[in-house]
């Protein structure tokens, strides 16, 4: 599939609803990346509104997960396909069973317990600092938030700019952090647990052959797995 060419941020949510998922970046699969399908005038230009700005606006919108979800690389998910997502990268798991069989790390476990507190979500810097990685030599906080994000426990909820003493926004935006199921709802984002895994996995990995044939197993394996 040729993707179309995408100027705005109507046209990006637009498209992920259309096919259900796309990462940010150039991946394993040529021609499945909003950087393939977006003229190069619209990134990183001063004054120009282009990607970055998108991601923020699609976020917000509270419709199409934006995260680290594509090998631990930025990308979107729409709202139709998100559940098969969670029921395929959590393996059945809600994140205490994972914590309590001991497939899940310390570092997470601290993340999770002050989002599950925070139901507005966080700033990753508040959460850094509220989770214990704000002393000196704390490590695994970029690590952990990662594969959070990778196995669907949280989620982007919009982004927030630090002001000057004018109130002028500035810089980067700051990622706000929230469990997923606070941001979606815990019915809807549960609502393919009575699958197996292994079927969600099926329909997301035939659901993309269909539309980029000429990718094989192993390059959808590597883009899509957990």
């Amino acid at each position: 599939m040729k993707l179309p060419v995408i100027k705005n941020a109507g046209e990006l949510a637009e498209l992920v609803r259309e096919i259900g998922y796309l990462p940010l970046f150039r991946c394993e699969i040529a021609g499945f990346s909003l950087e393939e399908c977006t003229p190069a005038g619209y990134w990183f230009v001063k004054d120009v509104i282009g990607p970055w700005e998108w991601r923020e606006e699609i976020a917000a919108g509270g419709e199409i997960a934006y995260a680290k979800l594509f090998n631990k690389k930025a990308g979107f998910i729409s709202r139709e396909w998100y559940p098969d997502f969670a029921n395929y990268r959590r393996d059945g798991y809600d994140f205490d069973a994972r914590y309590d069989d001991g497939l899940a790390s310390m570092a997470s476990k601290r993340i999770m317990d002050v989002l599950l507190e925070h139901e507005a979500g966080l700033l990753s810097s508040d959460l850094k600092g509220l989770s214990g990685f704000a002393a000196k030599g704390a490590k695994g906080f970029d690590t952990a938030m990662t594969l959070l994000q990778m196995q669907t426990y949280i989620t982007a909820s919009k982004f927030e700019y630090k002001q000057d003493k004018h109130g002028r926004p500035y810089g980067w935006g700051i990622g706000r952090y929230a469990v997923s199921e606070h941001v979606f709802g815990a019915d809807y984002v549960t609502s393919r647990y009575s699958d197996q895994p292994e079927e969600s996995k099926e329909r997301i990995m035939e659901h993309t052959a269909k539309l980029f044939p000429e990718a094989g197993s192993k390059q959808l394996e590597k883009v899509l797995k957990p």
